[in-house]
This record gives structure tokens, sequence and C-alpha cells, in this order.
């Protein structure tokens, strides 16, 4: 089940405040969940796992590399028109994005206190990343005259609930492809230095470390419960969690194209690159994982993101709403009905391969 909690209005920015965008189906969310739920887990199953990663948690090895240093105190006018334009909505997502998990683990920290003392204290650290990754990233964008407004978004945002099984899915996923963004750009600008534009990118390393700390976190907890692994229910929950993360992050590039481009980096083979890597890796805690090599996995995924710039072109246009829907329609079905056909393509059992998948 998913409910939206509407909230207030927006109101007018203040200088220097950046509006957020739009919220869209593609757009980062905030969720909420059963905490109920949630503070009744039995985590015996990984408990040793679990009460490792606490302890990495509480060494915080990245306390220190979040500060900014001589290299941002300068003048970023040249950088200009589309490739700033880019950057700053880059900035603005992932900021928005880090800022949606702080929200949901120091909510779950405050609601599992006296009941799961275990997890809360990780959600309590998680939430801590989340926040310092959330503050980096608005700073960067006041180096751009611009900042986000989070507390205000806090209260004007709509709220998403999920089902705390669907939250260890979503997290888990979300946190191992952020992994694997933040680690494909850092290694390629570490090739080719020419292209780092702006000093954030050499903080990736250190960034992905606990976004693979933290999707480690959620495979532990995810591998706590035989129900989200182990039952047909499982195997087609995780198709399809797989198939949306991977749909939204195809559509997202291809939307963002500019920004990519601007790094040197091919925005398809980039998505390539991201969706292949995180698809393998979420092998070592989901019961299937896609068949990114079958030869019409990427075609529809991009055929997907050819009708997605269709829909955005219409919604540009200066036509009126319903005249906008009816020309939607027929791309909006191409594109649900290109994602049926590729859920429908057989997966892989990773179960079956658990001695050679780790």
């Amino acid at each position: 089940m998913v409910n939206t909690l509407s909230q207030s209005a927006p109101k007018e920015p203040k200088q220097g405040i950046k509006a957020p965008s739009k919220e869209t189906v593609l757009t980062p969310r905030f969720y909420t969940t059963d905490f109920e739920t949630a503070a009744s887990l039995d985590l015996s199953a990984q408990e040793t796992e679990l009460q490792a990663m606490l302890a990495e948690m509480r060494a915080d090895y990245n306390r220190h590399h979040f500060v900014r240093d001589e290299a941002f105190e300068q003048s970023w006018e040249h950088i200009e028109a589309e490739a700033r334009q880019s950057f700053i909505e880059y900035l603005e997502r992932s900021c928005i994005s880090e800022f949606s998990g702080f929200l949901l683990f120091k909510e779950l920290s405050r609601k599992l206190k006296n009941r799961n003392p275990l997890l809360s204290e990780i959600f309590n650290l998680m939430a801590r990343d989340e926040a310092r990754h959330a503050g980096f990233l608005n700073k960067a964008m006041g180096d751009f005259k611009l900042s986000l407004d989070l507390a205000d978004i806090t209260k004007r945002r709509t709220y998403t609930f999920f089902p705390i099984e669907w939250v260890i899915y979503t997290v888990y996923l979300s946190e191992k492809i952020g992994y694997w963004r933040y680690i494909i750009i850092y290694h390629h600008l570490q090739q080719h230095p020419e292209n780092q534009f702006y000093p954030i990118f050499r903080y990736f390393e250190s960034w992905c470390q606990d976004e693979n700390r933290h999707g480690d976190i959620f495979k532990a907890l995810l591998r706590s419960q035989p129900q989200l692994w182990k039952t047909w229910k499982a195997r087609l929950l995780s198709r399809f969690f797989l198939l949306s993360v991977f749909a939204t992050h195809t559509l997202t590039v291809h939307e963002r194209a500019g920004f990519y481009h601007s790094l040197g980096l091919d925005a398809t083979e980039f998505d390539r690159q991201v969706v292949r890597n995180t698809n393998e890796t979420a092998g070592r805690a989901f019961p299937v994982m896609l068949n990114t090599e079958h030869p019409k996995f990427f075609s529809r995924l991009h055929r997907c993101s050819d009708y997605n710039f269709k829909l955005m072109e219409i919604e540009r246009s200066s036509q009126p709403k319903f005249v906008k829907l009816m020309r939607k329609i027929p791309f909006i079905t191409a594109i649900v009905w290109n994602l049926l056909l590729l859920y429908l393509i057989k997966p892989i059992d990773t179960e079956a391969l658990r001695g050679q998948v780790c």
C-alpha cells in the first residue's frame, strides 16, 4: 500500500533560496513507514553482522572528510549556461535525496529508541551521515548563489507511506546504486582530471564508502527477514523494485545527459555501468536479479527514455492541460508496456547461485 500525505502549499522563496523543482515520478521522494512493524523486527539471524556494522558507524571514519578546503574559495562564474544549470540540478537532486534519507532514518531512530535500541542507534548514525552529505551539497549550491531551505521543504514536501518491507528493498537499492554512481564518477575523474570542474568530486571516494556501508546494513536487515527473500512474493517484489530503480535511473541520467557530458562521460554508457554493477551487487541480498544481458533489456529501457522526452516536450507546450493529457496517454502507455515486457524477462535465481555470488 502506498499513501501520500499532502503538505501545505509552497510559499514564495526568499532571495538566494532556490525553489525546489516540481515533484514528479522521477524526483527523490520523502517517505514514512509503519514504525510499529519496524520496532518488532526479529534481527537475531543477522545480529552479529549488525553489531559489527554498528561498531563501524560509531567509529565514524569520515567525520573529518566532509570539510570544505581552500579549493572551494573561488568564483564559479566561469561555469555558465547549460553546464551551470545541469550541475545545480544535480546538486539539488542529490541534496534532496540525502535529506530524505536523513528524515526517514531520524524518525525511525526516534520511534524505535525504547523498542529496538540496536536499530535505533544504527538509524541515528545513518541519519548523521545523510545530514552531513545533504549539508555539504547545499553548501556547494551556495557557491552558485543558491541554496535549499531544507527546513521549509520538510514541511512542504509530500510524504509517501511505504511498508517497512518496501523501505528495506528500496533503501538497499538506493544506497547501492548511489555507491556505483559515485565510485564510477570518481574513478573516471581520477583518470581524466581535466574534467574535474568542481572540487566536490574529490570527495566521492569517501562518500561512496558511506553509501556502501548503509547498503550493507540494509542487506543485513533484508536477510534477517526470511519473508523478504525466501518466498515467491519476495521474488516478485525484488524484480519490481530492481526494475523500478533501474528505469528511474535510466530516465534521470538521460534527462541530465548534459551534466555527464561536462564530466566527459557518455550518459548511456554510464547508465549501463551503474545498472549492471548495481544488479550484480543486489544478487548478494535479493533472491533474484534481473537479466541485464538480455538483448532487449537496455534497448527497452532506452525506449522508455525516448518516450519520456516526448512527455517532457508535451509538458513544455502551451496547450491546455486536457490536450496535453490526451497527447501524453500513448507515450505513458508505451512506457508501461515496455516496463511490463522487461519485468517478464526471466530473472536470474541468485539463491541457486548463492555459493558463486558473493
